[in-house]
């Protein structure tokens, strides 16, 4: 392979990355407005400015589309996690790993009715499986980035893998706690909260 086919072929994944996300996106937010069963295939893709057959072939329906954009925010939390400098502490790459992740899709927080409906979104019944499979794939990633930083065999060894799910843990918590306040609290303070205290190993406070 030459260096321009291993350019092309890197512009046309990331162009399809970005396809992925832009189609999650539409999804939540017309899920969220609309409510789960006043939306469409067709809508998301016109909101998209897709084919429907385009967006076929990213996903089999709303659920898959909706869980995607949790899988590709903690991908790049693993991403992050890899590119930060080598001498500094687990917890604290960590830590900048995800609000550097969370704050490019925003840390404020949400209105009353936009948390409101996010939260009946992610009580629909058919969603719980799709994102269930987006945190397995999450939690397989976080660990092979943990393990490369610590010198540890995710496949092998308890440690990776436990840092990824306490990782993936946190970072749900901390959106929950945000939905919770109806609005009144943004994301960014409440991340730095938890993995403060993770780091701290959870003194009780």
């Amino acid at each position: 392979m030459t260096p321009d086919d291993a350019t092309h072929l890197g512009l046309r994944e990331r162009k399809k990355r970005e396809t992925r996300v832009a189609l999650s996106q539409a999804t939540i937010r017309l899920c969220v407005e609309r409510g789960w069963e006043n939306v469409a295939v067709e809508d998301i893709a016109a909101a998209a400015n897709v084919s429907v057959r385009t967006f076929r072939n990213y996903f089999s329906g709303k659920a898959e589309a909706i869980a995607a954009l949790h899988l590709e925010r903690m991908l790049r939390v693993a991403d992050e996690l890899r590119a930060r400098p080598a001498d500094e502490s687990l917890w604290d790459s960590v830590a900048h790993a995800v609000q550097t992740r969370f704050a490019a899709g925003g840390q404020s927080a949400p209105d009353r009715r936009w948390a409101d409906g996010l939260r009946l979104m992610l009580a629909e019944p058919a969603l719980q499986g799709e994102v269930g499979k987006a945190n397995a794939a999450a939690q397989d990633e976080l660990a092979r980035a943990v393990a490369g930083r610590t010198g540890t065999d995710a496949a092998r060894e308890v440690y990776p893998n436990l840092v990824a799910a306490v990782v993936a843990a946190g970072s749900a918590v901390a959106v929950e706690h945000c939905l919770r306040t109806d609005g009144q609290t943004s994301l960014g303070p409440v991340l730095a909260e938890v993995f403060a205290a993770l780091a701290a190993g959870l003194p009780v406070p």
